[in-house]
């Protein structure tokens, strides 16, 4: 029976006609997909420990309590940048494996990579994520999430694809879809896709330009030079 309601819910899914998306700012729908997982560690932890609860539930009900969260932090909302850095290290890197998506995103020479190398792509990384999307966060007013039916089987699958979109007051909905995987008795994301931009793959195209010409320290020394510049960077967008 539940093989058969999933064959009927993958039917209907494909047969919905998807509307074009806007090509807006990519960065507010990033930091969107950031913020929502900000409240994922304080969720679980006032909890007492429990089955894993369907990854798509768990998307909803944490980027719905996210969002009123937003809007109700000042300081992020004026762009504090030490206040989104706390958040980001106390919310939300717990609950990503950043380890996965920093050697994703660097590709075949995370694997040649030192261990001190791989530590400074680490920082360099999230410093450039944070500096890229972090201005974003302000900008979360009154849009709600819309869950579509996610690709995999939660009970099987160590890996599942979980679908949204961003409902905004004018405009198309936004597309926000994100990879998780199993981690013990829960989920970690490790990678998202805003407006059908996968930031794994988009960084990785970008990143093996920089290894091609300088090689892992090549790639390390831009990241920094870029980073300590301060100035906004460009999300990234399709090849």
């Amino acid at each position: 029976m539940n093989d058969r309601r999933h064959s009927i819910d993958r039917t209907r899914s494909h047969a919905l006609a998807r509307r074009p998306a806007p090509q807006g700012d990519r960065r507010r729908w990033f930091a969107l997909a950031l913020a929502a997982l900000t409240l994922i560690a304080v969720f679980a932890a006032a909890r007492p420990a429990r089955a894993a609860v369907a990854p798509d539930k768990f998307v909803q009900q944490l980027t719905e309590k996210m969002l009123a969260e937003l809007k109700a932090d000042k300081a992020v909302q004026s762009g504090d940048q030490k206040r989104i850095g706390q958040l980001v290290d106390t919310n939300i890197m717990p609950n990503v494996n950043f380890e996965r998506m920093t050697a994703l995103s660097v590709g075949r020479g995370w694997r040649d990579a030192s261990p001190a190398q791989r530590e400074q792509l680490r920082k360099e990384f999230r410093a450039l994520l944070l500096r890229t999307y972090s201005g974003a966060f302000a900008e979360v007013r009154d849009q709600t999430v819309r869950m579509r039916p996610f690709r995999g089987d939660a009970e099987k699958d160590n890996e599942v694809l979980v679908r949204t979109e961003i409902v905004q007051p004018r405009g198309e909905p936004i597309q926000l879809d994100y990879r998780l995987e199993k981690s013990g008795d829960g989920w970690k994301i490790f990678d998202v896709n805003v407006l059908g931009v996968w930031l794994v793959q988009t960084y990785r195209n970008q990143f093996a330009q920089e290894i091609t010409s300088g090689g892992i320290d090549g790639l390390i020394k831009s990241l920094a030079e870029k980073n300590r510049s301060g100035a906004a960077e460009s999300p990234p967008t399709k090849s």
